[in-house]
């Protein structure tokens, strides 16, 4: 796996209010524990579990203010139960109780939340271990809030291909294409990915200057062809971390086997903040490379 050294982004353009936030969240994530030391609030674990646990009743009480009754059917449980659930998130100060319906206070509004957001990001991480496993750890770019609503494809024994048949079918359904290291998505001698990007779609693709020379040696007519049309583009980059594709409605990300080379997870969305968050990535990666018929003539 490439060194953090080598995946140091060179060029951050700005992002939306939103992205730059849970980027620098990403960025900042190994010294929260730090900083809450310094600040002396840490919080109590069994506190944090009881919080957790309650986070049914929480995100019911979100939707809408409700009385005991509803609340017993909503999360059908008993008249104790919910009297021992109400009780205790009334002592937190979580909710009030305003004409027989209990209702979240500002409080409790924020840390439901909270809860919510641990829930997707915990949810997130389990469905894409794989992608987590496979990609470098220290890739300080790489946030997982943009990808909750993700399809994750893994490579099973006995389907190994299906990580690289759910990216190429998304390349047949795009127009362009944008990516770096992407032979680990589709090895060289997929030729359907390539006559695709040779043929029918605008791409431009970052490889490693290994790689590049390795397709032009592959295809020599149809990378020739292919670039003076202005059909495609090749841009080389020393080091690339994960493979990342941009297509026309969608963005991907491809963890590989560093032995095998093989693709073993592939994770796409249509979620506009994970487009921005690579827009941005691929930015800052393109700002680093140099294109092909620069390095040749040097």
């Amino acid at each position: 796996m490439d060194s953090p050294e080598n995946d140091r982004l060179a060029f951050n353009p700005p992002a939306s209010p939103i992205v730059e936030a849970v980027m620098q969240n990403a960025r900042n994530q190994q010294y929260l524990g730090k900083r809450l030391d310094a600040a002396g609030t840490r919080a109590d674990p069994d506190h944090l579990g009881d919080i957790v646990r309650h986070g049914p009743i929480l995100e019911a009480l979100r939707a809408k203010p409700m009385d005991r009754r509803e609340i017993e059917a909503r999360l059908e449980v008993s008249r104790a139960t919910s009297h021992r659930l109400t009780k205790w998130l009334d002592e937190q100060g979580f909710v009030e109780k305003v004409e027989s319906r209990f209702r979240l206070t500002g409080r409790g509004e924020a840390v439901t939340d909270e809860v919510l957001r641990f829930e997707a990001n915990v949810s997130t991480v389990h469905r894409m271990g794989p992608l987590l496993d496979a990609i470098c750890p220290h890739h300080a770019e790489f946030a997982i809030e943009p990808m909750i609503d993700s399809t994750v494809t893994v490579a099973e024994p006995t389907v190994p291909d299906r990580p690289a048949e759910r990216f190429i079918s998304l390349v047949g359904e795009s127009e362009t294409f944008r990516g770096f290291n992407t032979t680990h998505l589709a090895p060289l001698m997929i030729g359907e990915f390539y006559q695709r990007v040779f043929d029918a779609t605008e791409a431009e693709l970052i490889y490693t200057p290994h790689v590049a020379e390795k397709l032009r040696e592959t295809y020599p007519t149809r990378v020739t062809e292919a670039i003076d049309r202005g059909q495609l583009t090749l841009r080389t980059r020393e080091n690339l971390p994960y493979g990342l594709a941009l297509f026309d409605e969608r963005v991907g990300l491809g963890g590989y086997d560093d032995d095998t080379g093989l693709l073993q997870v592939f994770v796409d969305t249509d979620s506009p903040m994970a487009r921005e968050w690579a827009e941005r990535v691929y930015a800052s990666i393109k700002a680093d490379s140099t294109p092909l018929e620069e390095r040749m003539e040097q």
